[in-house]
């Protein structure tokens, strides 16, 4: 989010050709406090795919308790 843009606590998962990764960390720690090397090109979106799927399934599961307490 925006906070920790600002903070530069973001979390980078990059993925590609480990020397080229090791070569642009530097740069990346300087936006954010959490860097990994996922793997091969494309592992790194994927990881962000999957994190972004729990974080919207975790939403969906609190909106539909707050909704189901409300009615009751």
């Amino acid at each position: 989010g925006v906070g920790a843009a600002r903070a530069g606590n973001l979390t980078f998962m990059v993925g590609g050709v480990e020397q080229e990764f090791d070569a642009a960390k530097e740069l990346l720690t300087c936006m954010g406090s959490n860097v990994i090397y996922c793997g091969e090109v494309g592992t790194g979106q994927a990881a962000k795919i999957c994190n972004n799927m729990l974080l919207a399934i975790s939403m969906i599961g609190t909106a539909e308790a707050m909704n189901l307490g409300i009615r009751f």
